[in-house]
């Protein structure tokens, strides 16, 4: 185990293509790290410079406090594990899993403890002498996390692991996933664009967008408080309602006002801290939006009202719970407590009030 750190780490394409920008960055010893943004905001490319598989323009990886910049990838004692599985279809699960070590030259008797005792925990003891066209795909990631496993490495690092596997299975690797970083106390870093996948897993979420980093913090602390409108936009689903706003449409909106820039504001809310008021109400000690109803998702525990607000300009969505809201066309008022609101600035960057 060991901390993972990076030192204002670039990397730069030919063509003057940056794809990852200045990012520093400190995993603690044992934590679970995941990076999470868009399709190409740089986070793969990131994990990458850590693994050695790509090489990095400007800053430092370091690796248990030593610095691995020039190290080759089996040089720094990390293990990784693919979307893809890299399974070596010619070999039996066993040997796919003792394969590393046997290239390590460790005891055949070590190596038979190490791989029996992974794939005890891993629930796939009965497979061992199968090849990897005969598992499923769940199978399958549990052999590429056994093989990574029994190296007993500095780190861990998974690059989009589940990507390949169907909604339900997801799940249960994504627990399954957690459950062993968690016994062994691997310093990880997993890379996702998936963001409840982010947020489920993660002791640490950095948000990236554009080969930067955009926020860093625990899940919930990035969820509560987005310090942009990307995160704010991203993380969470449905995304946090943005409504651009004039000052003097943002102090009406809200009761006792806000303290708005001259140039206007981005006002912002979840869609389940909204909840429906009759048209005659005033506001209750926050925001009130009255709403035209378009459209209205029913998803059986719970319901999405979509609207176009009077004032301001973007979509609202009400989450409500159950099947019971307006429908198309009605006209409602959606109102939120004062101390569920987010104020952004124009050019996205969150605002004190």
């Amino acid at each position: 185990m060991a901390e993972v750190v990076l030192r204002n780490v670039s990397k730069v394409y030919p063509g003057a293509l940056a794809a990852v920008s200045d990012i520093s960055l400190t995993i603690a010893d044992g934590c679970l790290c995941v990076l999470v943004g868009p399709s190409g905001c740089g986070k793969s490319t990131l994990l990458r410079m850590v693994a050695g598989l790509e090489t990095i323009t400007a800053g430092e990886v370091l690796i248990g406090g030593e610095v691995v910049n020039a190290r080759e990838p089996a040089e720094r004692d990390i293990a990784m594990v693919f979307q893809n599985y890299a399974l070596y279809p010619h070999m039996s699960v066993y040997d796919n899993m003792a394969y590393g070590l046997r290239n390590r030259g460790m005891k055949r008797p070590d190596i038979d403890s190490r791989v029996r005792e992974a794939a005890r925990m891993l629930e796939i003891a009965d497979f061992l002498d199968r090849k990897p066209r005969q598992l499923s795909g769940g199978q399958r990631q549990r052999v590429a996390m056994g093989r990574a496993i029994v190296r007993q490495p500095k780190a861990f690092l998974f690059d989009e692991p589940l990507s390949n596997l169907d909604a339900k299975l997801r799940v249960s690797m994504r627990v399954e996933i957690r459950r062993l970083q968690r016994a062994f106390g691997t310093t990880s870093i997993y890379v996702t664009h998936d963001q409840l996948e982010a947020m489920t897993l993660a002791d640490m979420l950095v948000v990236m967008s554009a080969g930067r980093v955009e926020q860093i913090g625990q899940p919930l602390e990035v969820y509560e408080q987005p310090a942009t409108t990307f995160v704010a936009a991203f993380i969470g689903a449905p995304p946090m309602n943005l409504l651009r706003l004039s000052a003097a449409e943002a102090r009406t909106l809200v009761d006792g006002g806000l303290a708005v820039p001259d140039a206007g504001a981005i006002l912002g809310v979840r869609p389940e801290h909204l909840e429906l008021a009759s048209s005659g109400d005033g506001p209750r000690a926050g925001l009130a939006l009255d709403l035209a109803v378009a459209a209205v998702e029913q998803v059986g525990p719970e319901s999405f009202v979509y609207g176009t607000p009077d004032a301001g300009q973007g979509e609202i969505i009400v989450r409500l719970p159950g099947r019971a809201g307006p429908a198309p066309g009605e006209r409602i008022r959606a109102v939120a407590p004062r101390d569920r609101l987010h104020l952004f600035s124009t050019d996205g960057r969150r605002l004190p009030g």
